[in-house]
């Protein structure tokens, strides 16, 4: 494969590479000297982000806590938090 840098100095990653690393608008790449004088270029991977609890997860475990069921159902629909918003009632 090959493409054209541009007068800027970039160039673009042909489709089926991108396909190929799995890299999509926004994601980074690493570019790397190799021994024999070639340049590889790979994927510069994140660590995943520790997902946000749920507010159902959040109430795993509460059953025996002395929690009534009608607040466990507003802990759960989230009507605390919109009992301010004028468009809610």
């Amino acid at each position: 494969m090959s493409t054209t840098i541009t007068t800027k100095g970039q160039v673009t990653i042909p489709k089926a590479m991108r396909d190929h690393l799995g890299l999509g608008a926004g994601d980074r790449v690493d570019f790397a000297y190799a021994d024999d004088g070639s340049v590889r270029v790979q994927p510069v991977r994140k660590p995943r982000a520790k997902a946000k609890r749920s507010k159902f997860t959040a109430l795993i475990g509460i059953r025996n806590k002395g929690k009534r069921t009608d607040r466990l159902m507003e802990m759960l629909r989230g009507y605390a938090s919109d009992k301010d918003d004028p468009g809610f009632r």
